[in-house]
């Protein structure tokens, strides 16, 4: 006979989260430190919840890729595949490599999910949903889940460490002020797990302090790191430039794109007098052809002065045989393309650029929760940052903007003043 969890005791400090479960809980946010075992811990809580009730259920991380590398294909601590620990084969039914996905003896399914391609699974109705490193996940995946989960009385567990104040921060401080939802922030000094020795081996391995106090110490407050522009906007929100930013109908509105053909196209809406910058709007769209983007222009109604684009709006499409171009003119649009740096170059440019912007809090949401996001790829065996970003779901509106920034560094030719924060339009 088989006992779940299979071949695996829960330590001390997750005990908590599984007599939650166990006790009927269904919304649990647990801000683990790095190496405290979340992963394990909501796996081996699922493979025990699916023998229980027959349903779908998901474990989800920011990326598919991230999902194959550090779950499917992942290997635990005693050598031994984690998927192997947490489903014996003898409750297996089928399983599907190539989905990532694990049919049970019972009829309940466990599968692997990105939240960089949520929108596939429409249709599906999980029972219970775990959210991996959800400081880095698409937010709007738990908006897809959320309403699906409510109607059929399912479970959703959110486990990470801090990224700043974005919206892993957010979560928790929901979950801390509803008395149905269970949350915990575990650091070293509760857990023991990570000694204080093996903090200060990851120190002289080249750990910063500021990753050290995020992933070890759970601290909200150390900015996202790894961020390219965390500390802007943090700035800007300090200094109320992240607020209410009404269209002005006397200024045209220039519209910045990212297209995407599998990934969403980002488009950001700006204003600018003299020097300052008045980001007005965004919008952001999956799945859709260029004419949806044309009528979602329409409908903002604003007096237009241009269209920004970066140079692959030139490719010709392989089934119709016209440019991007010439579609958005049929569309009754001008674009005039974005000159084309490297990748380095436009992320300095809009770092120069955004201390000069003020932007509109609630219609830019989800393009200020992007910027905030992007960041630079972690190496984990070097302990250090890679040189080039993370793609994942904040590419998108972050590479609309650089191509604002790249666009407008070409106007204003490097012509960045200092700020003068008093006699903005805004303060009169």
């Amino acid at each position: 006979m088989i006992q779940l969890p299979n071949n695996w005791i829960a330590k001390p400090h997750q005990r908590g989260f599984f007599r939650y479960m166990e006790g009927g809980g269904t919304r649990y946010v647990g801000v683990w430190h790095r190496r405290a075992g979340k992963d394990a811990s909501a796996i081996n809580w699922t493979a025990t919840a699916a023998m229980q009730r027959v349903g779908t259920y998901w474990h989800m991380l920011p990326t598919l890729r991230q999902a194959r590398l550090a779950v499917w294909d992942g290997i635990n601590r005693d050598g031994a595949r984690i998927i192997d620990q947490a489903w014996p084969t003898e409750l297996r039914a089928n399983v599907r490599n190539d989905e990532m996905k694990i049919q049970l003896v019972n009829g309940s399914v466990w599968q692997l999910c990105g939240s960089d391609n949520y929108n596939s699974l429409v249709g599906s109705n999980p029972v219970g949903v775990v959210f991996s490193e959800w400081s880095l996940t698409d937010p709007l995946a738990w908006d897809f889940v959320r309403p699906i989960l409510r109607e059929n009385g399912g479970w959703a567990i959110f486990i990470y460490t801090p990224r700043g104040r974005n919206h892993g921060h957010t979560l928790l401080e929901t979950a801390r002020a509803n008395p149905s939802w269970c949350s915990e922030v575990l650091t070293v000094k509760d857990t023991g797990v990570v000694s204080l020795a093996d903090i200060d081996e990851e120190r002289r391995s080249g750990m910063s302090e500021e990753l050290i106090q995020q992933e070890y110490m759970c601290s909200f407050e150390a900015p996202n790191t790894g961020s390219y522009y965390g500390r802007l906007l943090e700035e800007a929100r300090r200094d109320g430039r992240i607020t209410r930013v009404p269209y002005d109908p006397v200024l045209g509105v220039h519209t910045w794109w990212d297209l995407g053909v599998n990934d969403p196209t980002a488009i950001w809406f700006t204003q600018t007098s003299g020097f300052e910058h008045r980001v007005i709007d965004y919008y952001e769209g999956t799945g859709e052809g260029l004419a949806h983007y044309a009528r979602v222009l329409l409908e903002r109604g604003y007096a237009y002065a241009g269209h920004h684009f970066p140079h692959d709006v030139q490719v010709r499409e392989l089934g119709s045989g016209k440019s991007r171009i010439e579609t958005l003119r049929e569309l009754g649009l001008e674009p005039q393309i974005v000159p084309n740096l490297p990748v380095d170059d436009g992320i300095e440019a809009l770092r120069a650029l955004l201390p000069l912007c003020w932007f509109d809090e609630a219609k830019c949401a989800r393009g200020l929760e992007a910027l905030v996001s992007y960041h630079r790829k972690y190496d984990e065996k070097r302990k250090c940052f890679a040189a080039h970003p993370e793609h994942d779901w904040a590419s998108n509106g972050a590479d609309a903007a650089r191509y604002f920034a790249v666009g407008t560094q070409q106007t204003h030719v490097h012509r960045y003043p200092q700020r003068q924060r008093r006699g903005s339009w805004m303060a009169a």
